[in-house]
């Protein structure tokens, strides 16, 4: 049982990397952007790109993926989503088209095909990432086995979400970001720069999707069509937990992932997969906010 419960706090532990960036954009922006899910397919392929390409072992491609994918949710604000606030339907098919032309592109090696050119580690094949010796096999303590590199992944996860906690809740820029979440008119009556706050936030939580593709990466193969089931269950733990809240979205993944692991081992995947819906169905019935969503005044 103890093997189920960790096996579904590693699962938990990608689906909160996921979430919380969708749970600070769609809280602060009130975007719905389906591109994150491609945000963990190229998290997964710079982890398979750097260790080609720059001979980087797998732990230098953790902030390698962060930097790129947030650059890419950068320009992705700049270009497109900027242009669309306030337009909740609109901003889901810009982005969604934006997540078809990333995977289309990787499977084209970014159009260099056409020219018969070939970039090694791309294309529409599947690739693999060597998890170093050291994360590999299990680790004993006080008597219970830990699989090192599930462990890696939790270990990385906890201190991704308390950077995030830290940055919302003890800076400058936190107290910004959560005066948007709450009334973005009137954190922009106060002084604040809506739009370049909004454009940060955007690429932190681009960048957080990136490093759980480099996680994901690690056992599972990477092909350009990854990320686009991480979406839907990222938006699962935020709707489940509370548009904007951290506090929902930790308790949500965890609730959400031990479910998963739970169904799984005893039954399959599939009926695993579909409790979980049906768990998230109940909760959009009974709480239409989220389990733990802010109160309002």
């Amino acid at each position: 049982m103890f093997d189920v419960i960790f096996i579904g706090l590693s699962l938990s532990s990608i689906l909160l990397l996921v979430a919380l960036g969708l749970a600070i954009t769609y809280g602060a922006m009130g975007v719905i952007n389906m591109a994150h899910g491609e945000m963990v397919m190229i998290g997964a392929y710079v982890a398979v790109l750097s260790s080609i390409w720059l001979g980087a072992n797998f732990l230098l491609a953790i902030p390698i993926a962060f930097v790129v994918t947030a650059l890419f949710g950068l320009v992705i604000e700049r270009l497109v989503v900027r242009r669309l606030y306030g337009r909740l339907l609109d901003t889901l098919l810009a982005t969604w088209g934006i997540s078809i032309l990333i995977q289309q592109a990787v499977r084209l090696e970014f159009g260099l095909t056409f020219f018969g050119i070939h970039i090694d580690g791309l294309g529409p094949g599947l690739q693999n990432v060597t998890v170093p010796a050291y994360l590999q096999g299990t680790v004993s303590v006080a008597g219970l086995e830990f699989n090192g590199y599930r462990a890696f992944i939790i270990g990385v996860t906890l201190a991704l979400t308390a950077l995030t906690w830290f940055i919302l809740y003890r800076t400058s820029a936190g107290v910004q970001v959560r005066a948007i979440i709450r009334n973005p008119k009137m954190a922009a009556a106060c002084g604040i720069d809506v739009k370049r706050v909004n454009a940060l936030t955007f690429a932190f939580g681009s960048g957080l999707a990136g490093v759980a593709g480099v996680m994901m990466s690690g056992f599972k193969t990477v092909f350009p069509d990854m990320g686009a089931t991480m979406v839907v269950d990222g938006f699962m733990v935020v709707v489940t937990g509370g548009v904007g809240s951290i506090f929902g979205t930790i308790l949500s993944s965890g609730l959400l992932g031990e479910i998963n692991a739970l169904v799984a081992i005893g039954t399959n995947d599939i009926i695993a997969r579909a409790v979980v819906f049906a768990v998230v169905i109940g909760v959009i019935l009974f709480k239409p906010n989220g389990l733990f969503s802010y109160k309002g005044r």
